[in-house]
């Protein structure tokens, strides 16, 4: 509130918070829904969804080595570690976004980024979910796609709040 802190004092309030909206939502409600999204899939996801139970859950940057680009994954959800030596599953990739509606273009990427990780060792990707969470909804086409797709979860507010 700093750069604010004078209109503030002068009272004008609403004008502020007019002018701080998107920042606030890009700097408060979008971290903190990819987190709400995180522990949901820890603590309140059922294995079925998932395809495990996850032990954590936490973002992660991946690099593409042939785009030469880096993928930021909002949610990268382990499950447990195997006795012994085994590959550790991965759960699920996941796009979350506050407020910004989701498409395919969304779950492309995702699509890619496991790819990614199934040439990694000591991972177990093959079964590997894709979830897309969104406060401001899915696309059609998205709705469409996951109808057809057991690896793709779509997660909105309802469902975070609601019996899994």
């Amino acid at each position: 509130m700093r750069p604010a802190w004078t209109a503030l004092e002068q009272r004008r309030g609403p004008e502020v918070w007019r002018r701080s909206q998107r920042r606030y939502a890009s700097a408060v409600l979008g971290p903190s829904f990819e987190e709400v999204v995180r522990q949901w899939a820890v603590r309140f996801a059922a294995p079925e969804t998932l395809g495990g139970i996850a032990a954590e859950a936490s973002p992660a940057v991946l690099v593409d080595p042939v785009s030469r680009t880096s993928l930021e994954l909002d949610l990268v959800a382990l499950g447990e570690p195997p006795f012994g030596d085994g590959p550790r599953p991965l759960l699920a990739v996941g796009e979350v976004k506050w407020g910004r509606t989701l498409g395919l273009a969304d779950l492309d990427r995702l699509a890619r980024a496991r790819d990614l990780l199934v040439a990694r060792p000591g991972l177990d990707a093959r079964d590997t979910r894709l979830l897309l969470a969104s406060g401001a909804g899915f696309t059609d086409d998205l709705w469409a796609a996951s109808r057809y797709r057991s690896d793709v979860l779509l997660v909105d507010p309802t469902r975070l709040y609601t019996a899994d």
